[in-house]
């Protein structure tokens, strides 16, 4: 199933881009949202409230996973999208927003977590008042919610980030550094952990991590934080950023400077945000899921759950559209698939 998901997350990328949206099924995806879901029948409710709370608004990434791919689901299932949020991603800066959501009688939030703990309280409150909460790309605690739609295990984008910086750097290896968002993000945490498990493997015994930086998700503070590491350490040969502020805030760093082609750079990032860097030599290959196919797979699981086609338990299954069936995982985790690797021979077949 993995597989396939992943097939159709590459196939379906120029479809959910930046610049695509267009889809000819909105007329009669009623029928496409799993009449089967959860093992018995029915169709997701037309008229669902799904409101989707990114950690912050204007953010490529999250312009792509919500205003694409949210968006187009809702449509399908004919009901009515909604995005908010706050402009700066701290950890408190959502909880205004939830309850605001709550009044407004939403059926469905759909939230990416600044801080796994911040929001938990007004999260519940909101379930109380009867909406259904999906986290995705980044998870609370899990019983402040009712499913989390994770991108890629931790663990999978973990081996991508460490394997794609120690082949840009070469056998040598060497010092390498991450730029991560907001210290308290749960899903960079988690990849972070990861990689030092990865990096201490004998496959990377050449490799040294000499320092772990915060961006928060700002595209000025993320260039200042990829300038002080160099400073900081002038002997650096590489730097992991598994965040698509901190990844381009880099990329245009080092493609200006002296550093450009000597300091190896990878992460995750969208393939609109780093083609320049790509074809300039500054980046040799990234990772990243399709952002669209993840706020699309949100807005599906979430309105299965308000229409009652499934209960958040593990097994639960449901069709989310055209991406297909999905089965609810451990602590109603829900999988989208594994990351794919952008590189130069591939990154102009796509477009998000």
């Amino acid at each position: 199933m993995r597989a396939k998901v992943l097939a159709a997350a590459v196939a379906t990328v120029l479809a959910f881009g930046m610049a695509a949206c267009a889809d000819d099924s909105g007329s009669t995806s009623t029928d496409a949202t799993g009449g089967a879901a959860g093992g018995g029948s029915g169709t997701i409710k037309s008229g669902l409230k799904v409101a989707f709370l990114p950690k912050q608004v204007n953010n490529p990434y999250f312009d792509t996973s919500d205003n694409k791919g949210g968006k187009l689901a809702v449509e399908e299932f004919k009901g009515t999208y909604s995005e908010t949020g706050p402009s700066e991603a701290s950890p408190s800066a959502q909880v205004s927003y939830i309850n605001t959501l709550s009044q407004q009688g939403a059926n469905v939030i759909a939230v990416s977590a600044n801080d796994k703990d911040a929001i938990c309280g007004a999260l519940n409150e909101a379930r109380q008042a009867g909406a259904k909460v999906v986290t995705y790309d980044s998870d609370t605690k899990p019983e402040c919610r009712d499913l989390f739609i994770n991108q890629a295990t931790s663990e999978g984008i973990a081996k991508i980030q460490v394997k794609l910086i120690s082949d840009a750097i070469g056998p040598d290896g060497g010092e390498i550094a991450i730029l991560s968002a907001t210290a308290n993000a749960t899903n960079q945490n988690a990849w972070i952990e990861q990689m030092k498990t990865e990096l201490a493997k004998p496959d990377y015994s050449k490799l040294k991590l000499v320092d772990t930086v915060y961006g928060d998700d700002d595209d000025q503070k993320s260039f200042q934080e990829a300038q002080g590491l160099m400073a900081k350490h002038p002997n650096l040969k590489g730097i992991i950023s598994p965040t698509t502020v901190g990844i381009a805030a880099a990329g245009r760093y080092l493609s200006g400077s002296s550093y450009k082609g000597k300091v190896q750079l990878t992460g995750l990032g969208t393939p609109n945000q780093m083609k320049a860097y790509v074809k300039d030599g500054t980046v040799k290959a990234f990772a990243l899921w399709n952002p669209a196919d993840l706020g699309y797979l949100a807005a599906y699981a979430g309105a299965a759950l308000a229409s009652g086609l499934i209960k958040g338990k593990e097994g639960d299954k449901f069709t989310a559209g055209k991406l297909g069936e999905f089965t609810v995982g451990k602590d109603g985790t829900i999988l989208l698939g594994d990351p794919y690797t952008f590189k130069a021979d591939n990154i102009d077949q796509f477009n998000f």
